[in-house]
């Protein structure tokens, strides 16, 4: 295999990713650019049947009355984000999403749940103080995908499926980006994409932890190849823990799985092995304190009990009455029946679980990055949330930013053209994939375990200088033992072991910034808890982390966060206002 026989495509527009973002920037990307630009969508698995927006069960968060407001939700998401946020994406993400939400139901055509007088159905999740999140039963993203797929599989957008992104190529000055190196997973042939103007929507996926939520091919390919592509990344220890994963067991894939915190939110409780109620001894909003802290809590009690039998902690819904969980909680009585588990009347063993990653690639609040061209929403995209995402504000992220995306794009394009990659940089992306073919044939899959433990003890929910050291021992362990792996190449058409090859490398580069940026930050805010540093320092002398690659090696820096709209110990909300709307439980 040579570089001389990748296949070479043009086109204006290329999308990276099929979730929320990646469709909402196709359709808004076809509204705003010229007539006759070309659009393309790549996407790793299938349009609709991959990515993270299609499992989002709870809902989007969306401020429509009844007492809420975009200011109320603006401060909830900076104070749940412990005054890290960009203020000035978190306030585009609280006002666009009144925008987006009427779009997704009258031009989209997605059915949402309604009350009695027919208006639209919110419940509170932890962190809110009004009920704001809009929903479909439980199963919220399913609805929000089909209807965004069925949009774009209409449309004249250029597809690729079963492509999977492997490199951002520069310009050979390095000042804009060219285009992308992919490979087309059936036929297992390097293709390389140029484009006026790229999307980068390939969503987050912290699947080198123990538990995780996100299916195991989102490995975090999108962030790794911007760190190789010298674009400075924030926030990357900020990795957040829901706190309720299934824990089925080792012998299924359903363990890490969700339950969403709706169930919390209407008044579900979290039991110990001793049979107690224990979340109020670690807050007192109890089972709705923001997600890190009950993570946290639950991470407690398990060192507490120090039995393997019985890890995890439980999950209580049946004083609310079994028929009313059945009715409100479809999804999760299913997913929990399909376990052998009843959550209607019984106790679910639940686990915290790695779920979301607030870091990403530094953007502006029209998505633009530092490298002209390449434009970055939803998961890949830092800011938003600061150190902790409130439950129903990433699907709401996703779908504002990506359609933010998409005009931005649609417009830049006009005063753009197709630039020459350097092709050093396109022969260097392209013999780091094929390395493995130059080993003797080995297994990954230990390796990916060895990777998951040492992440779930060193770097998870709780973190100390010595334990992420050894981290990163244990990484360095991992990467260099990968290095060593080799795969057979005699057939590359869905060689499923080449991908996991490749996901491993993306899991350990991300996994070393995650702990270098976890060691740089010597205090706890958010999701990013240190034993040895529990305050959380001033917030008016907030910082944020930046992570960028210097030579060979990921150096970590910080940067004072600009507080353009509200100071700490300040509110914009209105003299008097109520401190929440939600009711007690």
């Amino acid at each position: 295999m040579r570089v001389s026989d990748i296949e070479r495509h043009d086109t204006d527009i290329l999308i990276l990713g099929t979730g929320g973002a990646g469709l909402f920037a196709a359709l808004h990307a076809q509204q705003t650019a010229p007539e006759g630009t070309k659009i393309t969508i790549a996407v790793k698995g299938l349009i609709g049947k991959c990515g993270c927006t299609r499992m989002v069960q709870g809902g989007y968060n969306v401020a429509l009355g009844g007492g809420d407001t975009v200011e109320r939700h603006f401060m909830d998401t900076i104070q749940g984000g412990k005054w890290l946020p960009d203020q000035d994406m978190a306030w585009r993400l609280c006002e666009q999403a009144v925008v987006r939400i009427r779009e997704l139901e009258n031009e989209v055509g997605c059915f949402f749940d309604r009350n009695a007088d027919g208006s639209l159905h919110q419940k509170a999740f932890a962190g809110q103080t009004a009920d704001r999140t809009v929903h479909k039963g439980d199963l919220t993203g399913i609805e929000i995908i089909n209807r965004l797929m069925e949009k774009v599989l209409a449309s004249g957008v250029e597809k690729l499926q079963e492509h999977r992104a492997i490199g951002l190529i520069p310009t050979k000055d390095g000042s804009a980006l060219s285009g992308v190196l992919m490979i087309d997973m059936r036929t297992g042939r390097f293709r390389f994409v140029r484009a006026k103007t790229v999307l980068m929507a390939t969503g987050g996926g912290p699947t080198m932890y123990k538990y995780h939520t996100p299916s195991g091919d989102k490995t975090m390919d999108g962030l790794a190849m911007a760190l190789r592509a010298g674009l400075s990344l924030r926030d990357m220890e900020m990795v957040q823990f829901h706190p309720t994963g299934l824990l089925a067991g080792d012998h299924t894939r359903m363990t890490g799985t969700v339950l969403e915190e709706g169930l919390r939110g209407a008044g579900g409780q979290l039991i110990n092995h001793a049979g107690q109620r224990f979340m109020f001894d670690y807050d007192g909003k109890g089972e709705r304190a923001t997600r890190d802290v009950v993570s946290r809590g639950i991470y407690a009690e398990m060192r507490k009990n120090n039995n393997p039998e019985q890890e995890g902690v439980f999950i209580s819904m049946s004083h609310l009455g079994p028929e009313f969980v059945r009715q409100k909680f479809k999804g999760m009585v299913k997913r929990c029946a399909d376990s052998g588990f009843d959550l209607a009347a019984g106790q679910v063993e639940v686990v915290p679980t790695a779920h979301y990653f607030m870091g990403g690639v530094v953007v502006d609040v029209d998505t633009r990055t530092a490298m002209e061209g390449l434009y970055v929403a939803g998961e890949d995209a830092g800011g938003a949330h600061g150190s902790n995402r409130l439950g129903g504000n990433g699907v709401a992220n996703s779908t504002v930013y990506g359609g933010i995306a998409g005009d931005t794009m649609g417009a830049d394009v006009r005063t753009m053209s197709l630039r020459d990659p350097d092709e050093t940089a396109l022969e260097a992306e392209f013999a780091r994939a094929i390395h493995p073919f130059t080993c003797p044939p080995e297994l990954i899959l230990p390796l990916r375990k060895q990777l998951q433990e040492c992440m779930w003890d060193e770097v998870g929910v709780m973190r100390t200088e010595a334990g992420m050291k050894r981290g990163l021992a244990g990484i360095a362990a991992v990467s260099d033992a990968v290095m060593d792996v080799g795969v057979d190449a005699s057939n590359l058409a869905f060689n499923l072991t080449w991908h996991d090859w490749l996901n491993m490398r993306s899991l350990c580069d991300i996994s070393e910034v995650i702990t270098k940026a976890g060691l740089a930050r010597e205090n706890s805010r958010g999701a990013h808890f240190r034993e040895d540093f529990p305050d959380p320092g001033a917030m008016e002398d907030s910082e944020f982390t930046l992570a960028r690659m210097d030579g060979d090696t990921v150096a970590v820096t910080r940067a004072p966060v600009q507080f353009t709209i509200v100071r700490p110990g300040e509110t914009i909300l209105p003299e008097g206002a109520p401190e929440t709307l939600v009711a007690a439980q």
